[in-house]
This record gives C-alpha cells, sequence and structure tokens, in this order.
C-alpha cells in the first residue's frame, strides 16, 4: 500500500474533525467526528449515532451530509476520536471501507501509520472487494 505524506488541507481536515467531536461529544452516544474534504473545496463533518441496535459511524454521516448538499467529488476524510483530549485520528472499520469504496474511491482517506498521519487511497484500503455499483 502506498502511504503519502499529509499536507496543510489534511491537518485543516484533521482539525474540522476535531471540532466537531469537541463541540458534540457524549460518552456512548458520540464519540467519533469525521471530516471529508469535497471537489467544491467544502468540508461537511458528522459525528457517529449510536443507538440500541446500530448506529452509523461518522463518515457516513459527513459523506451523506455532502450529497445532501449536492456533492459527488470526495477528495479527502478523515475519523478522530472524541474520548480523549488528543483526539486520536482513527482507521475506518470494515463498512466504512465499503462505503468508500462505492462512493469515493479515488479519495485519500487520512489514517495513522508506524506513528505518523499518512493518507492513502480508498480503494487501497479493501482489497479484492466486492464491487456495489457498476458506474466506477
Amino acid at each position: 500500500m502506498k502511504y503519502i505524506e499529509i499536507d496543510k488541507n489534511d491537518i485543516q481536515l484533521v482539525e474540522a474533525a476535531v471540532d466537531v467531536i469537541r463541540r458534540n461529544y457524549r460518552d456512548e452516544r458520540h464519540t467519533v467526528g469525521a471530516a471529508v474534504l469535497c471537489g467544491s473545496g467544502r468540508t461537511y463533518v458528522g459525528v457517529n449515532i449510536d443507538s440500541c441496535g446500530y448506529g452509523p459511524c461518522a463518515e457516513p454521516i459527513a459523506i451523506g451530509s455532502a450529497i445532501s448538499s449536492g456533492e459527488r467529488e470526495f477528495l479527502s476524510i478523515v475519523a478522530v476520536g472524541g474520548w480523549d483530549n488528543n483526539h486520536p485520528v482513527l482507521p475506518p472499520c470494515g463498512n466504512c471501507r465499503q462505503l468508500f469504496l462505492d462512493y469515493a474511491p479515488e479519495s485519500m482517506v487520512i489514517l495513522e501509520y508506524d506513528g505518523r498521519l499518512v493518507k492513502v487511497k480508498a480503494r487501497d484500503l479493501l482489497p479484492v472487494a466486492y464491487i456495489n455499483f457498476n458506474d466506477k
């Protein structure tokens, strides 16, 4: 997998994810914040939703917000934890990796690797993946 160094825009995206979880953290309900940078230059944020049966992660909430605003091109995405004042950058779960493949396969996902923040192409996070849509 090719790891790419992050840049100023990536740092701003991490800060947007940290900001949304700082403002909305609620133990056992809203513990992860995410931010997605779109082709328009706008950033959309979201927090996870926890419920008794299933609660979506922060990433699909952020992507859904972007789609609801008419966005279709996703450049980068990141998720951070809210339970720690350091707000660690989190790797996406398997469901989110499939979502990225379905909606943003060419986007960059910011994550921590070997003690530093890097970014990787979303499609590389799910090798030999199930292809859900044919419009790629």
